[in-house]
């Protein structure tokens, strides 16, 4: 935070402010109550009239508690200084007030009475100005810079509009949902104002999150199989004479090793593609690929009494690396093997298609099993979401198969998609751009008319 608001653009407002004040003057605009007392001096310093502003009221003891509304005139603009000299080059005055106009840090400068004197467009998106006030909680804050003329650093939370409930029936996420502030007094001639910084920590926040959730899951994760291992060797110990005993225990520490061992190995491999960490890229046989994935899954289809069934060769290429898009098709072929009922299919298929004006090919994976419900299909790809807990369990699933399948795709400027329908099953596709090499002339130009329809 104090890197990113450094003292370099505090003393950018400190000097804009003077150059607005300035501009102002010599522009006959009135500034709210304080700074128009500078201004009077300033007209009077000059010999020019001040009878204008002798009925201004005297200070108040303390500063008003109650929401003032913002004048118009207090948002900077490009009117409020002297932008250029006599002979056209840009006034210092003139290129800070360009900087914070266009600056990605909100500024806002307040007076003691909570009047706005100054703010910029930034403090209106981030919701420090809103509807014409200073946010109450923003206003707390700097009332407590005002007095202790101590710099201080808080965060702010704006409050969420409920335009998007009324006409959907459903409450939107927040575009900004935190705002990192820091507050400090600027003096001038014996007056005092307070200068509010405000920066949008909303992704930072989120990534904080994310973080956190993924910590706490994976040693949630780990911890299990490590717990059932433990308690396992204590019973082998105990059963050192009976060997059916000792077979038994030894292949359940067997099987829960191999499920913390899949777990690391899938972590790793998600950490790799998030980092962006792909081999360089060669041409795939998308039909070859599909054959592969399917004799993979055909024991664990075998042991689930599943059928795996696949259309015809389509003899296209996709450009990716292999072994990726292996393990991402096999996630989607063992997910539709755990969560189908036996005696059901399985079904690969293979097509061309146009998505978002490209020539792609599609490689969707059915189910017949038990569906995804609406609310889920949105997080299934989510890090550790399972839709059943406990049929996870059961299935040894880690809860990152779909999320290595969204990782791998991304990598590959690639989608995926899903429809599902509880209790009918459910279609995960694939798509994945189609060898520039190998794409038809025909094909190019039917993914440019879907791209540009209008301009046919």
């Amino acid at each position: 935070m104090t890197a990113a608001i450094s003292a370099a653009t505090i003393a950018f407002v400190t000097a804009l402010l003077l150059g607005v004040m300035i501009g102002r003057r010599l522009d006959g605009h009135r500034w709210p109550r304080r700074l128009d007392s500078i201004l009077s001096r300033g007209r009077r310093a000059d010999g020019s009239s001040g009878s204008g502003d002798a009925g201004l009221p005297p200070r108040a003891a303390d500063p008003a508690p109650a929401p003032r509304a913002v004048p118009e005139g207090a948002e900077l603009r490009d009117s409020d200084v002297v932008a250029t000299t006599p002979d056209g080059r840009m006034t210092k005055a003139g290129l800070l007030s360009l900087i914070v106009r266009n600056s990605a840090t909100a500024v806002a400068v307040v007076d003691e009475f909570r009047d706005v004197v100054l703010f910029n467009h930034r403090a209106v998106e981030l919701g420090l100005v809103r509807e014409m006030l200073l946010a109450d909680t923003v206003w707390e804050a700097v009332k407590d810079v005002l007095d202790t003329d101590a710099d201080l650093d808080f965060e702010f939370t704006p409050p969420t509009s409920t335009l998007g409930f009324v006409s959907t029936g459903r409450m939107p996420r927040p575009t900004v949902e935190h705002v990192r502030c820091q507050a400090k007094t600027v003096a001038q001639d014996g007056e005092r104002y307070a200068v509010v910084y405000g920066l949008d920590d909303t992704q930072h926040k989120r990534l904080e999150e994310t973080r956190r959730d993924f910590v706490a899951n994976v040693s949630h994760e780990l911890k299990t199989p490590v717990g059932a291992i433990g308690l396992l060797a204590e019973a082998l110990l105990g059963s050192a004479d009976d060997v059916e005993s000792v077979r038994h225990f030894g292949s359940r520490v067997v099987t829960e090793t191999q499920r913390m061992g899949k777990l690391v190995t899938e972590l790793l491999a998600l950490s790799r593609l998030q980092g962006g960490d792909t081999p360089e890229f060669t041409r795939v046989d998308v039909d070859a690929l599909i054959d592969d994935a399917l004799d993979a899954a055909g024991l664990a289809a075998e042991a689930a009494a599943i059928e795996l069934k696949s259309d015809k060769p389509i003899r296209k290429a996709v450009r990716g690396d292999r072994a990726l898009l292996l393990t991402a098709l096999n996630n989607l072929i063992s997910n539709a093997i755990a969560y189908s009922p036996a005696h059901t299919v399985v079904s690969v298929t293979r097509r061309l298609a146009i998505e978002n004006g490209r020539p792609m090919v599609a490689i969707a994976v059915t189910d017949r099993g038990v569906g995804i419900a609406k609310a889920d299909q949105e997080r299934v790809f989510e890090r550790f979401f399972r839709i059943d807990k406990a049929r996870s369990r059961m299935t040894g699933g880690t809860g990152l198969g779909l999320a290595i399948v969204k990782h791998v795709v991304a990598n590959h400027d690639g989608t995926v998609k899903l429809w599902s329908e509880p209790g009918t099953g459910s279609t995960f596709t694939l798509y994945l751009p189609e060898d520039p090499a190998h794409v038809s002339p025909s094909r190019t130009a039917a993914a440019r008319a879907t791209a540009a329809p209008d301009a046919l």
